[in-house]
């Protein structure tokens, strides 16, 4: 006979995600870490009250914002390299369509969260309840239901033995590493809190194993075949090598060949910036001396990266007529991108293989030396952005960067998202660890930054974790500074003022659109912008929320402040007001186009000037067959 225990679904569920554990390499730990919440009618007799009871068993994280408590969980997973993640409990109604966003954020990125929103009473005692949607063509249709597209899983658990395949589901999508990404279970309120007999077993302890597909034999074959007829090959890594972890056989690989090895946004840091092969980041926001070898590569190994606009350049980097791909991807959807020669398989187990099968291969020493002098003259350049001559004047968004990177080590972490910074970074910031340089780009999400900076602090506790924003950014979502300052998380958050959208508004000049609507000043006549700043206090608001703030008028002053901050045991702000004058250089422009359409007629002469230039650049966009 079965034993049995009597326990409501949100009980159970609770107890049973507490037992769930992975297991890659012969570690383990626990798949689900903690839970955020933000309660209402819809869960706060049901997971609120099985949270209180089993609060032992699972941590809780009280939120603000619900995409801001996605965020932090995508954070906490992308530093756990997906082996850990967070569950994420809300309300009906809003709270439920507000985790919209986050949970396309994760499943972009293929990084696995738990969503547990509370939905309409299955048993309809009273039909429609509050903020309840009605849909007279379905009876069965909620607004949880915008959440099926960006979710990898959905289930709506309408009776309690439901629970139990769905459970087992949800954990199998989450530690699929080719299937990943949000998980939606959601919660009927009457359900919740109904109570049932579940099998003991339901409760045990269950790990689930993270799998490393090897190569299939024949795509292996090929891929060494491609490599060794090669003379200017480029690997360009992405995040499946962090996801993978396959950092050290990446750089056993690249000594051995002599490789160079370009980097996405998700893949920057699988090689250090030191390393003799490593030419930084590929694509619109890469460095010249990576895209000038994309340029002319005539193979390129693409390593757990699905290849993005930002990536091709739109489908115009890669230009040599005569180039190869080979795409190793632990998923098939995305090896056989560019109609490249696929080799489906995890990007540790792969790289190890290719290189064990293409032993002897070495990268022409012409062809090193080419791309090693070019790797230094960008360096060169990188200084000069980051140098600041008088250290007593406002600094540029890149000394700001230029400042940080002399205070930083392997230990620091940094988090962004949108806006400008994320090219600046791809291009100049000098990676010292593996997991130091945590930029979102899949959904490049304005307010991610804040909250995924919890996440990441409560995955690498002891750590310095900067959050870098613009001011745009903060103002989307800074509601989660206050989750840092009630628990005492550390987290360092940058605020660098430019008085509006400062990277749509050079996009919107370079299309023709003349910078409309990007600043954050008094508006003028037909929507123009003119005279001063508006007079927002972003630094007083962040102190409004219970974060120290140190403000920083010159480069000395935000020497100082970044130190302070980075030994702060509290959560620390930094607010620094960028230069942004057209006499001031900044960074290196973009060293590879990226396709934004322009009007094709139009009467002002900025429109016309600017689709002549985007004739010229789209007439190079090629489809690679």
């Amino acid at each position: 006979m079965t034993r049995t225990v009597r326990l409501t679904v949100a009980q159970a569920l609770v107890r049973f995600l507490g037992c769930q554990y992975t297991e890659r390499d012969g570690a383990r730990q626990r798949l689900i870490g903690a839970t955020w919440g933000i309660f209402g009618h819809g869960n706060v007799a049901g997971l609120g009250q099985a949270l209180l009871q089993y609060g032992d068993e699972m941590p809780f994280h009280q939120g603000r914002n619900e995409q801001a408590m996605v965020h932090a969980a995508v954070g906490y997973a992308r530093q756990s390299d997906r082996l850990s993640t967070h569950a994420v409990t809300t309300s009906i109604g809003p709270g439920a369509t507000n985790l919209v966003t986050g949970a396309a954020l994760a499943t972009i990125n293929h990084l696995p969260v738990l969503l547990l929103p509370g939905d309409v009473f299955a048993t309809r005692p009273a039909d429609p309840v509050l903020q309840q949607l009605e849909v007279p063509y379905a009876g069965d249709v909620s607004v949880n239901d915008c959440l099926r597209p960006v979710s990898k899983f959905f289930d709506r658990i309408e009776r309690p033995e439901r629970l139990i395949p769905a459970a087992l589901q949800a954990m199998r999508v989450l530690t699929d590493p080719v299937d990943t990404g949000a998980v939606t279970l959601a919660l009927p309120q009457d359900v919740q809190a109904e109570a049932f007999d579940w099998p003991e077993e339901f409760f045990r302890e269950r790990v689930w194993t993270v799998r490393r597909p090897a190569p299939d034999t024949e795509e292996l074959a090929v891929a060494v075949r491609e490599l060794r007829r090669a003379r200017r090959p480029l690997v360009v890594v992405g995040g499946g090598v962090h996801h993978s972890g396959a950092e050290d056989t990446l750089k056993e690989f690249a000594d051995a060949t002599r490789i160079p090895v370009a980097s996405t946004q998700a893949g920057k840091g699988s090689l250090l910036h030191d390393h003799p092969a490593d030419v930084g980041g590929i694509g619109h926001t890469g460095t010249a001396t990576a895209n000038e070898l994309a340029r002319t590569a005539d193979l390129v190994i693409g390593v757990g990266t699905r290849y993005t606009d930002f990536t091709t350049a739109s489908a115009t980097l890669f230009a040599n007529p005569d180039v190869r791909f080979v795409n190793l991807n632990v998923a098939a959807f995305d090896a056989h991108k560019l109609a490249a020669h696929p080799l489906v398989a995890d990007a540790r187990a792969g790289l190890a293989a290719l290189g064990s099968e293409a032993a002897g291969y070495r990268a022409d020493p012409a062809y090193v030396t080419e791309y090693t002098e070019d790797k230094e003259r960008w360096e060169h350049r990188v200084d000069a952005c980051f140098t600041a001559e008088d250290e007593l004047v406002r600094p540029t968004q890149s000394q700001v960067l230029g400042v940080l990177d002399e205070l930083a080590t392997g230990d620091d972490i940094l988090i962004n998202a949108a806006g400008s910074l994320p090219g600046d970074l791809h291009k100049l910031w000098r990676a010292r660890s593996r997991d130091q340089y945590h930029v979102e780009y899949g959904y490049s999400c304005m307010g991610y930054e804040i909250p995924a900076a919890l996440g990441v602090a409560l995955a690498a506790p002891g750590r310095p974790v900067w959050a870098l924003v613009g001011d745009g950014t903060y103002l989307m979502l800074p509601t989660e500074i206050v989750t840092a300052v009630q628990e005492g998380i550390p987290v360092k958050v940058v605020i660098l003022q430019n008085h509006g959208y400062a990277s749509i508004g050079g996009l919107s000049a370079s299309v023709g659109a003349e910078g409309f609507a990007t600043q954050y000043r008094f508006a003028g006549e037909r929507g123009a912008y003119a005279g001063a700043p508006l007079p927002v206090d972003l630094a007083a608001n962040a102190a409004s929320l219970g974060m120290t703030v140190h403000r920083a008028k010159t480069v000395r002053d935000l020497r100082e402040a970044l130190a302070a901050a980075r030994a702060a045991t509290r959560p620390t702000c930094v607010y620094v007001e960028t230069e942004t004058s057209d006499t001031v250089s900044g960074p290196p422009p973009a060293q590879a186009w990226w396709d934004v359409p322009v009007a094709e007629t139009a009467e002002r002469s900025a429109a016309v000037e600017a689709r002549e230039e985007y004739d010229r650049h789209a007439a190079g966009r090629r489809r690679h067959l």
